[in-house]
């Protein structure tokens, strides 16, 4: 039985992880944490689901103590926080938080010496083979233009967002070239004309979108456009389960879905 830690546990990714690890059979929610004052605190971390499970949401980070595994989907200086914590007390860690800057990510990796970490901007099986798909496009239309198009709920805090950027990345590395290089994250004014072999993106943000993104391939007369639209976060949610289980028999080092998934 996995010890599986929650954070974040009062917010909409935080409840949907919880009920999918009390959802598996193989799986003990442990602990269930959130930030200094927020709402919930001291109610059973299941209540919003009509049950009980003698978890008790806190902020109290040290009741984590003991997990086999703590699964973040928070924000990045929340998990900044939450790294020498765990890589003290030998708790892996499920990272599905974005908006990392390089300092950040430096962190995740040189936590990951110690400790397993799955670090992935979208945990989503589906998502992940859209990945591969894009991968191969990229790679077979070298010399299309690539633009990419992503819309979330109003509440996001970050943009583009992390599986949009990872798109980029994805195909930047099938060009081989450096996405730092080829990167055009927002346009505005007088831009000119299009730079060739250039990746452009546009982020949308409104309602209560979970999160769609769309990468298209644009070329002289026709167009070739790989979307991905998720109507719930129960996948990601399901696939950060999976990122445990795959945790529970590592000592150390950084993996992505798509070790987890067997898709690299």
């Amino acid at each position: 039985m996995i010890k599986i830690a929650v954070s974040g546990a009062t917010g909409r990714m935080g409840r949907m992880i919880i009920e999918a690890v009390l959802a598996a059979e193989d799986a003990q929610l442990f602990a269930a944490v959130t930030a200094p004052g927020a709402e919930g605190i001291g109610q059973d971390a299941a209540a919003f689901l009509g049950k009980s499970t003698g978890v008790v949401i806190t902020d109290d980070l040290s009741s984590i103590v003991g997990a086999d595994v703590l699964i973040d989907f928070t924000r990045p200086e929340a998990t900044l926080s939450y790294l020498p914590f765990c890589a003290e007390h030998g708790i892996g860690m499920v990272i599905g938080t974005t908006g990392f800057d390089a300092q950040g990510r430096a962190c995740i990796e040189e936590t990951a010496q110690k400790i397993p970490v799955v670090f992935a901007p979208n945990m989503s099986v589906a998502v992940n083979a859209a990945f591969c798909l894009i991968e191969k496009a990229a790679a077979l239309l070298k010399d299309y233009d690539c633009e990419i198009v992503e819309m979330h709920h109003k509440h996001k805090v970050d943009a583009p967002s992390g599986t949009a950027l990872e798109m980029g990345r994805r195909v930047a590395k099938a060009r081989e070239q450096r996405f730092e290089d080829v990167a055009v994250l927002s346009r505005e004014g007088h831009t000119g004309e299009r730079k060739p072999g250039t990746i452009g993106f546009a982020a949308l943000r409104g309602g209560d979108v979970v999160g769609d993104h769309t990468v298209i391939f644009a070329g002289v007369g026709e167009r070739i456009e790989i979307t991905h639209k998720s109507g719930s976060r129960a996948s990601y949610a399901q696939g950060a389960v999976t990122a445990a289980r795959f945790i529970l028999k590592r000592k150390n080092g950084l993996f992505s879905m798509a070790d987890v998934l067997g898709l690299s």
